[in-house]
């Protein structure tokens, strides 16, 4: 007989933005002459930047000839990438890295689930709430969450509530944690922590013998002077905290599929017996045996977006979707919403008026006015009774999706709350 991981059981319904395409999918069948705006997953409208597709189209022509073909190439990432990521965005804030610090993937929402094969079944997971799903989905098939409970959160998983009345700052926990995951710029919320924040935070892991995953997959998006672009930005953070980047929204590559994960060699973990591990000799033998890398022709793709043109390019793609962003965040404060986000991230989050549950919401915004926004309870217990806007549409959608909302829905008690 065959037995299956029955942690998979322990997941109700199904992934979130699956979920939602379910609906979505189901409303149009339903309502054919409706025009629908997805401002629900964050997936870019506008193309890759020219320069990039420059250089994928040379990559491509160099995979034509004998003398320039490429098989498998390193598993981890070719180093003409990884020297330009070093020297861009980290030699530039005055961290130094080394090339096998630095480990080129598929994707952040990938390396986010498979970091956590690295480490041992019985580690306290902490996560803050509202929390981008995988997150807690990867770390219960794995067997850390244990059951579901009544409140819509796991039994083993520690969630550290982040609501307005807080700021979206989440209070370090009172009971010992082994694995913390934070976002910032974060996704759901847009909010962002201060350097004094975040110090606290890799002052915890260091005292606890704690590891950090730093999901910075939205720090390109950051505008206000002071936030911190990485957590090696803060003393200490090199010995506890692993990083995940990406290109994809910062240079439009959902569908083309690169990113990064960088893990020092002084964050370690420990045996049952209290050997000393590298956390970054674990994730190379982790993605030298169950990954073949990235394509050279990607790679390549990506490496340009360092070049000077092709940072002016994905810097006009990024102030293209926070103009999106702030078009939303302004609409929605002028209709009398409580909204957060949308400042440093391309994330728009707001609460929702009358007690109404975010599902609900969620159906009336796609029945009345014919738009599609992510439930805050898919994101968490705390993301119940909040909504999130993405603002990757394109101009023209996002500035009609506003105003569908403001003339459609119907909510007879906005102005009340």
């Amino acid at each position: 007989m065959v037995t299956i991981n029955e942690n998979y059981l322990k997941l109700s319904g199904g992934y979130l933005f699956t979920e939602i395409g379910q609906k979505v999918a189901k409303f149009k069948a339903e309502n054919p002459e409706a025009s629908v705006i997805s401002l629900g997953i964050g997936d870019v409208t506008k193309p890759l930047p020219p320069t990039v597709i420059k250089s994928l189209h040379q990559a491509v022509d160099e995979m034509a000839q004998p003398e320039t073909f490429r098989g498998y190439g390193p598993e981890v990432g070719y180093d003409f990438l990884i020297n330009k990521i070093i020297e861009a965005e980290y030699r530039s804030r005055g961290i130094e890295l080394e090339t096998d610090e630095v480990f080129i993937s598929d994707g952040s929402n990938c390396d986010t689930s498979n970091i956590q094969e690295i480490f041992g079944i019985e580690n306290v997971v902490a996560v803050t709430d509202p929390v981008y799903p995988v997150y807690v989905e990867s770390n219960v098939m794995a067997g850390r969450g244990g059951d579901l409970n009544s409140l819509g959160g796991f039994e083993r998983i520690v969630y550290l509530s982040c609501k307005a009345e807080n700021g979206f700052v989440p209070e370090l926990p009172r009971q010992r944690v082994d694995i913390i995951y934070l976002c910032y710029p974060n996704n759901p919320t847009g909010t962002t922590l201060s350097k004094t924040e975040l110090k606290k935070w890799v002052d915890y892991a260091r005292e606890n013998q704690s590891v950090i995953l730093y999901d910075a997959a939205y720090e390109a998006f950051i505008k206000e002077e002071g936030v911190p672009h990485s957590i090696y930005e803060i003393e200490g953070a090199m010995e506890v905290a692993i990083e995940f980047r990406s290109f994809s929204k910062t240079a439009g590559f959902t569908g083309t599929r690169c990113a990064y994960t960088v893990v020092p060699k002084r964050v370690v973990g420990y045996t049952r017996q209290g050997t000393i591990v590298s956390l970054n000799q674990l994730w190379n033998r982790r993605q030298t045996t169950k990954f073949n890398g990235v394509s050279y022709i990607v790679q390549r793709g990506a490496a340009a977006i360092y070049t000077r043109e092709g940072q002016r390019q994905i810097r006009e793609l990024i102030d293209y979707y926070m103009t999106n962003a702030s078009i939303i965040r302004e609409g929605l404060m002028r209709m009398g919403f409580q909204v957060f986000g949308g400042v440093n991230a391309p994330y728009v989050w707001f609460k929702i008026p009358g007690g109404m549950d975010s599902w609900t919401f969620f159906d009336k915004l796609l029945r009345e006015a014919h738009v599609v926004g992510t439930p805050g309870a898919g994101f968490g217990p705390s993301g119940e009774g909040y909504c999130r806007l993405t603002a990757f549409n394109t101009r023209e959608n996002t500035i009609k999706a506003v105003e569908r909302i403001e003339c459609r829905l119907k909510l007879c008690e906005r102005n009340s709350n």
